[in-house]
């Protein structure tokens, strides 16, 4: 039996719901186009705004990185007319120099005792800051002269030190009065004391940092915690141990890497203080490259120890950014 002309014309059933179905994800597929479409505008009228600050940083960050990466495997540059390839020789010359090898060792003695007292005394200052037992007059004064340090340039520290440790200045003098000494201490002359003596300046000018940041997360713990540790008996040491350090963990960790990438790279206060002497006594890694570059003209010299310093600060900053993902 043939269809009739009406039965011909009319869809099926399976054929009518084919087309509204096509319909719908033919208008979804647009639709994620557009968004699609929209997003990529959007990125890239937010990198349009940021190319002028992108384009400054390649010029005065990545550009002198990578130039500093080839001169370094290069003869001595600007020097040189036509310097030649000479690879890792430069590294080697650097690793044979004895004073190299003892700038190593001062900027990590210099580093190692900055870091741990810039700590010490910043945790230390600041839960006396946050103590209950201390009025909030004498807290808010005793903020003020703690936080002095960290008001002052580096050139403004070594002044002021310089003048107190002379050897006809005032400490000396106390010293002398209270019969601890009965001569005049060269503080920066003497090889065996130049040291300490600059990281001692460096502690008291680095310390307000630690302070500030861990007052702030003193203050972020819950008081609840406390108190429930008192009512089970936990003594000050015990709340201290299981509760303050714990929840400044991750602020400890993050401004202990962040100083140690500062201290390596410290050159101000050195430099002022001593210019890396006397006979090599005070000298790190940054005064080493500095006189290596302005004084010795050995300027792939200088951009080795420089790669050497940058890789060591790189794989710090690594660690430091990997634990702020995982903090986060």
């Amino acid at each position: 039996m043939h269809p009739t002309p009406t039965e011909a014309a009319s869809p099926t059933r399976d054929e009518a719901s084919v087309g509204p179905r096509q319909d719908s994800q033919e208008a979804e597929l647009a639709r994620r186009k557009d968004r699609a479409h929209r997003r990529l505008m959007a990125h890239l009228a937010s990198y349009g705004f940021m190319s002028p600050t992108l384009v400054v940083m390649a010029v005065m960050m990545l550009v002198p990185i990578v130039l500093v990466f080839v001169y370094s495997t290069l003869s001595n540059v600007i020097i040189d007319k036509h310097p030649e390839f000479v690879g890792v020789s430069n590294f080697a010359d650097l690793v044979a120099d004895p004073i190299f090898r003892k700038a190593i060792v001062n900027t990590l003695v210099f580093t190692a005792a900055s870091v741990s007292f810039h700590l010490l005394l910043g945790l230390g200052f600041a839960m006396m800051l946050n103590s209950k037992l201390l009025p909030r007059f004498a807290a808010a004064a005793f903020r003020v002269v703690y936080i002095i340090p960290w008001v002052f340039t580096a050139s403004i520290v070594v002044i002021v030190w310089q003048l107190l440790l002379n050897p006809n200045g005032v400490v000396n003098y106390i010293l002398d009065t209270l019969g601890i000494i009965s001569t005049k201490v060269e503080w920066f002359a003497n090889p065996d004391l130049a040291l300490l003596t600059v990281i001692f300046i460096n502690i008291w000018a680095g310390y307000p940092f630690f302070m500030i940041s861990l007052l702030a997360g003193l203050q972020g713990i819950p008081a609840d915690l406390y108190e429930a540790a008192q009512v089970d008996g936990a003594g000050p040491w015990s709340r201290f141990f299981h509760i303050t350090l714990p929840q400044l963990k991750p602020i400890i960790v993050a401004m202990v890497m962040l100083d140690f990438i500062w201290n390596m790279q410290q050159f101000p206060i050195v430099w002022l203080a001593t210019g890396g002497g006397p006979l090599n006594a005070t000298e790190t890694i940054a005064t080493y490259t500095y006189n290596l570059a302005f004084s010795k003209h050995q300027f792939s010299m200088a951009a080795a120890s420089g790669v050497f310093l940058f890789v060591i600060s790189a794989v710090v900053a690594v660690l430091y950014v990997r634990q702020q993902k995982a903090r986060d």
